[in-house]
C-alpha cells in the first residue's frame, strides 16, 4: 500500500516508517520538522515527504494514498498544560480535518495513534479494557478523546479508522525524547547516579516500546477491515503493566552504580491505570509485543553511552516543551507553534 505517515521525522514516526517501508509498503511522511534538529545518534532513515503544518493539510496532499498512519501530535503534557489552545488546533481540530481530507480522497485507512492515557485515574483493582470509563486529566488526553469520538462520525464502508491506543511509550529513537518515563528514568541515572521518582511510586502504567508500536500499527494496516473497522484497540501486552516503583527498580538493574530514590510525595500526576491487552491479541494476531521495559531500559543505556547524553542536551534538546520554547525564543516558532519567515529562509 501508499501509506502516508504523519509526524514521520518524529519520535515514533522515526523508528515506524523504516518497519513499515521493510514490510514493502511505499511510505511517504508528513511533517513540519519541528524536532528535526533533535537527532540522537545515527541520522533516521530518508523517507519522501511533504513537509507541511498537520494544521494545513488538503485533500489533493492524499491522492493516491491507500491508508493513512497519523502520528503527528503534540504529544507532551506539560506542553498541552502551556499551550491547551495550540493543542486543542492541532491535535484535536486538525487531526479530524485531516481525517476528513483523507475520507475525500478516497483514502481507505486511517490508523490513528491515540493513548491509553484516556483512562486517567483508575481503580487499581481493575484491569481496563476498550470499553473502560475515559477519564483524560490533561489536555492531551482529552484531545484523543474527542478525535476518537469525530472519527467514528466519519466512519463507513468505505473509510474505515481505528484507533490504536498505545500503552506509555519508551525506547531509543534516532529523534530522542527524554521526558518520557523510562527514557527520563534512565538518562537520570546515568547523569546522576540517581532513579529519582518525585512520587510514592505507587501509581500503575502499561508501558511499551516503540518499535512494538510500530509492529501494532503494521498489524492494523494488514488486518481483514472486518477486525479493525472503527475499533478501538489498546495496544501493549499483559505482562508490562508496571508501579512506578517497579520501573525504577528495573532502571537501577540496567545502570550500574545507581540507587533508587523515592520521595514519598503524592506526585503532581493524578493519573494510574492497569490496562487490558487482551483484543489486541483477538483482532490483531500477527502481532506480538517482542520487548520489556527491563530490555528497553538496558537499550536506552547503551545509546546514551553510545552516542552521550550531556545535562544540557538531556534538558534543553531532548525534551519537548523546552525545545518548543528554545525555538520561541530564537524568532523561528511563532506563538501559534509555526514557522516564521526567519526560520524558513535560514
Amino acid at each position: 500500500m501508499r501509506v502516508l505517515v504523519t509526524g514521520h521525522n518524529g519520535y515514533i514516526g522515526s523508528v515506524m516508517a523504516p518497519v513499515l517501508q521493510a514490510a514493502g509498503h511505499d511510505v511517504v511522511g508528513l511533517d513540519s520538522f519541528l524536532f528535526a534538529d533533535c537527532t540522537h545518534g545515527s541520522a533516521t532513515p530518508e523517507v519522501p515527504a511533504i513537509r507541511k503544518d498537520l494544521r494545513d493539510v488538503e485533500p489533493d496532499d492524499l491522492r493516491g494514498v491507500d491508508a493513512v498512519v497519523h502520528l503527528a501530535a503534540l504529544s507532551n503534557d506539560p506542553v498541552g498544560d502551556l499551550e491547551p489552545e495550540h493543542t486543542y488546533d492541532i491535535n484535536h481540530h486538525a487531526s479530524v480535518r485531516l481525517a476528513q481530507s483523507a475520507k475525500a480522497a478516497r483514502v481507505s485507512r486511517f490508523l490513528y495513534s491515540s493513548s491509553c492515557s484516556i483512562y486517567g485515574a483508575a481503580d487499581a483493582d481493575s484491569l481496563l479494557d476498550e470499553c473502560a470509563p475515559m477519564a483524560p486529566v490533561t489536555a492531551y488526553a482529552v484531545s484523543k478523546v474527542r478525535v476518537e469520538d469525530d472519527l467514528h462520525a466519519l466512519a463507513d464502508e468505505r473509510f474505515t479508522p481505528v484507533y490504536l491506543r498505545n500503552a506509555t511509550a519508551y525506547g531509543w529513537s534516532p529523534r530522542l525524547r527524554c521526558d518520557l518515563v523510562v527514557n527520563d528514568l534512565v538518562a537520570r541515572a546515568l547523569l546522576t547516579g540517581t532513579v529519582l521518582v518525585l512520587s510514592d511510586g505507587t501509581p500503575w502504567r502499561p508501558l511499551i516500546h516503540i518499535e512494538d508500536i510500530s509492529r501494532a500499527f503494521l498489524a492494523a494496516l494488514e488486518a481483514p477491515r472486518d477486525a479493525v473497522h472503527d475499533e478501538a484497540i489498546n495496544v501493549g501486552a499483559a505482562s508490562e503493566n508496571y508501579q512506578v516503583a517497579e520501573i525504577a527498580a528495573i532502571v537501577a538493574d540496567a545502570v550500574p552504580g545507581c540507587e533508587v530514590v523515592i520521595t514519598g510525595d503524592s506526585g503532581p500526576d493524578p493519573r494510574s491505570y492497569r490496562v487490558d491487552f487482551r483484543k489486541i491479541g483477538e483482532r490483531l494476531p500477527a502481532f506480538q509485543a517482542k520487548w520489556t521495559a527491563a530490555g528497553g531500559a538496558a537499550e536506552l543505556y547503551q545509546r546514551y553511552q553510545r552516542y552521550g547524553l550531556d545535562d544540557d542536551a538531556f534538558n534543553k534538546t531532548y525534551k519537548r516543551l523546552p525545545w518548543l520554547l528554545r525555538l520561541r525564543e530564537e524568532g523561528r516558532l511563532d506563538e501559534a507553534l509555526r514557522w516564521t519567515s526567519a526560520a524558513v529562509t535560514s
